[in-house]
């Protein structure tokens, strides 16, 4: 490491002080204000471990399920939860349930094609919740398999096993989706008028994970988090990761970055951290829970987690053109204080904004991943591997 830290402490040493119940612990927006007023020294001095999270809609999610042998036995061939397609290509009895994929012959899709109402994210919830699910399936019959079809009711607790496994969790930053076209837009991004009648953004601002270490120095493949209401781990890079973006002086990224895989015990979650979700003239999603402690290792490590949302900037994009037709253009950049001041300014208009992270749900992450560690429940882990492109950006 070329700088000499005037602070330094390990994960280890956190760890030892969680035990002894004399770790001190801050989620993002208590740390932030608390660097603004002593300076990232001093509180890297105070402060051991950050809490961060985020609530949000995110569509690359699911869960690999088995659901058991059946007498006589079975290899699936389809598969439907609560008529929504799960993908048998993977053994006998083991599944995967997209959260975007549809039910079949849903009823707004009867009416309004390319609306749905239910999909996997609302299996995965109504399972946490403990609600039964309908299981089908057919099969093309072996020796050893020869069962046909199957159909029964089944409950999370009576599979065998149950893994919220999410190929991209997390995003590092997102655009700001506007529509400059004359047409209402339905989008992943919610609903967006037409000329520039609102501005959406899916991202917590400093409470965000990833925002608080832009360079993935603290989080890599192992580490520890809040996942959908237990305890998770980020086990690779997520899908669309990358790592060389346009950043701030800081380092922060102003447009999407990395993401993570994430994952966890489905057994072990609540439903109020899973919640299904439709998004008008889109599709379904899955809004997910989500949080991770960052160390303070040093006075490096804790002026990034202090970071607060002026100093966290975020790409401005229009969705009637740019967006779906791949032009890299953006309409300036914005920060997480203006966009959580309810406006903002573009092309010289003032331009409501509208959060699809709910704040309020991203506060209560951070708080119970504090709780957590203050009171012994859960340990900081030191990541196994770093996530690609980490080494790419050598502690300043």
């Amino acid at each position: 490491m070329a700088k000499e830290f005037k602070v330094r402490r390990t994960v280890e040493e956190i760890n030892k002080k969680i035990e002894k119940g004399e770790v001190v612990v801050l989620t993002a927006e208590e740390f932030s204000k608390l660097v603004k007023e002593v300076g990232p020294v001093q509180a890297a001095k105070e402060v051991d471990v950050v809490t961060t999270g985020t609530f949000s809609p995110m569509c690359s999610s699911g869960a690999f399920i088995n659901f058991g042998h059946t007498v006589p036995t079975i290899k699936a061939h389809r598969v439907w939860l609560n008529d929504v397609p799960a993908y048998a290509g993977l053994a006998a009895v083991d599944i995967y349930i997209g959260a975007a994929e549809p039910r079949e012959d849903d009823p707004l899709n009867r009416v309004f094609p390319g609306q749905f109402l239910y999909g996997g994210g609302h299996v995965i919830h109504d399972l946490v919740a403990g609600k039964k699910v309908l299981l089908r399936a057919t099969a093309y019959g072996t020796h050893c398999y020869p069962r046909k079809s199957l159909e029964m009711e089944i409950t999370l607790q009576d599979m065998v096993n149950a893994v919220l496994c999410n190929p991209r969790n997390a995003y590092q930053n997102y655009n700001v989706a506007i529509n400059l076209g004359d047409k209402i837009l339905y989008t992943y991004m919610g609903i967006l008028k037409p000329r520039l009648g609102n501005a959406n953004y899916a991202t917590a601002g400093c409470l965000s994970p990833l925002l608080k270490d832009p360079y993935l120095k603290t989080i890599g493949i192992g580490t520890r988090i809040f996942l959908g209401g237990a305890k998770g781990y980020v086990v690779w890079a997520g899908t669309q990761h990358r790592m060389e973006v346009k950043r701030t002086e800081m380092g922060v990224p102003m447009q999407p970055a990395a993401t993570l895989m994430v994952l966890g015990n489905l057994k072990e979650m609540k439903p109020e951290w899973l919640i299904g979700t439709s998004h008008l003239g889109y599709g379904c999603s899955l809004a997910v829970g989500l949080g991770i402690p960052i160390p303070i290792l040093n006075e490096q490590v804790a002026e990034w987690a202090g970071l607060g949302d002026e100093d966290i900037f975020a790409q401005v994009v229009d969705y009637s053109h740019d967006y779906p037709n791949g032009v890299k253009r953006n309409y300036g950049f914005v920060s997480y204080a203006e966009l959580k001041s309810g406006k903002i300014n573009i092309l010289g208009k003032e331009v409501p904004t509208v959060p699809l992270t709910s704040l309020i749900k991203s506060r209560q992450v951070a708080e119970i991943l504090k709780e957590w560690i203050k009171n012994g429940e859960m340990k900081l882990t030191e990541p196994v591997a770093p996530l690609p492109g980490a080494e790419l950006f050598p502690m300043r």
